[in-house]
């Protein structure tokens, strides 16, 4: 049973909770407050806890271009990548989100370091800059690296960058509609950093970015998951975000629906290919992610977002690099 749709937002957790604080460093819901140290606060905003699926992603892209070696360049050239798409990229993603939802946040988590005035707009602002021209100059350099003639992975790159600053930023917004908003969420990350370890190490084929966008529907489901969080504040200023616009359990179904059927219909797509162990494998990897969206998400999304993540978004990484692997495997 899921949790009213007027429940109140969290309130601020003690600061002097350690179990709290770790939470604030990862960027997680529930962190503390009255953190002092400007570098922390800079890490807080960039949410490395966020930066886990992009790293992966890049992984996954290096595993369908199947010319992936361990050799010590090959695993310097995926160290780099993963920079790129975790701290740089999502730090730079993160960081602007944050700097235009300081009205929201101070209303759904008002310890968060801009509403809770931890730093200021400004030390904000040279933060974006700093990240994306770092993360600008190195997608640069791994395409000189790589010697793409042409620059694939900075041009993802300006790509993913731009999605980044029109989901958060007026006029566009794209997070004002929950359809299109997470749609943009789910493909930067899934597809945008798959492209990148994919150009790394071999060819991005059209088929390949199909199949990366395809699959980042299910992404969208995930997208839907960080919506819970902030119903609140997004009903108080008019975002519709699907919580808003279908309620708690009905954004919950929504959720899960896309999550499970895109996954399968990628497992039906490697039957196509006749990689048949490799979609078995995928299929059966969905399982445990149903048992735990009945477990804990479709019973009380509201209290049990981050439980979920925890234990059924393991299952979905898996099945990504199952996916990958396959798709190397049969040279798409």
């Amino acid at each position: 049973m899921a949790a009213p749709e007027n429940t109140p937002p969290t309130s601020t957790p003690a600061a002097n909770d350690e179990g709290s604080k770790a939470r604030q460093m990862l960027g997680m819901k529930g962190a503390a407050a009255g953190e002092t140290n400007l570098w922390k606060i800079r890490l807080q905003l960039m949410k490395p806890i966020t930066w886990i699926p992009l790293i992966w992603g890049v992984v996954c892209g290096a595993a369908s271009s199947g010319h992936f070696d361990w050799t010590l360049e090959n695993v310097l050239k995926s160290a780099a990548c993963m920079l790129l798409s975790g701290p740089l990229l999502t730090g730079y993603t993160q960081t602007i989100n944050d700097y235009y939802d300081r009205e929201i946040d101070a209303i759904n988590e008002p310890y968060r370091p801009i509403p809770s005035g931890a730093i200021s707009e400004k030390q904000v602002i040279a933060q974006v800059i700093v990240l994306l021209l770092g993360g600008w100059a190195l997608a640069y350099g791994l395409d000189q690296w790589a010697g793409h003639d042409f620059p694939t992975i900075f041009v993802t790159a300006l790509v993913g960058t731009f999605i980044a600053f029109i989901y958060s930023a007026p006029p566009l917004k794209l997070k004002q509609n929950g359809w299109l908003g997470n749609y943009a969420l789910g493909a930067s990350y899934i597809a945008l950093p798959w492209w990148a370890g994919q150009a790394l190490f071999g060819t991005l084929t059209p088929t390949v970015m199909v199949v990366t966008l395809i699959y980042s529907l299910a992404g969208l489901g995930i997208a839907i998951v960080n919506d819970f969080k902030s119903v609140e504040g997004d009903r108080a200023l008019g975002l519709k975000s699907l919580p808003v616009m279908f309620g708690v359990t009905g954004a919950a179904w929504i959720c899960v629906v896309m999550i499970d059927t895109f996954q399968f219909g990628i497992a039906g797509y490697l039957l196509t290919l006749s990689e048949n162990l490799y979609a078995s494998i995928l299929a059966l990897l969905v399982i445990p992610q149903i048992v735990f969206q009945d477990m804990y998400f479709l019973r009380n999304p509201l209290e049990n977002d981050v439980k979920y993540q925890a234990s059924a978004q393991p299952f979905l990484v898996l099945g990504m690099l199952v996916a990958g692997l396959a798709m190397g495997h049969a040279g798409i």
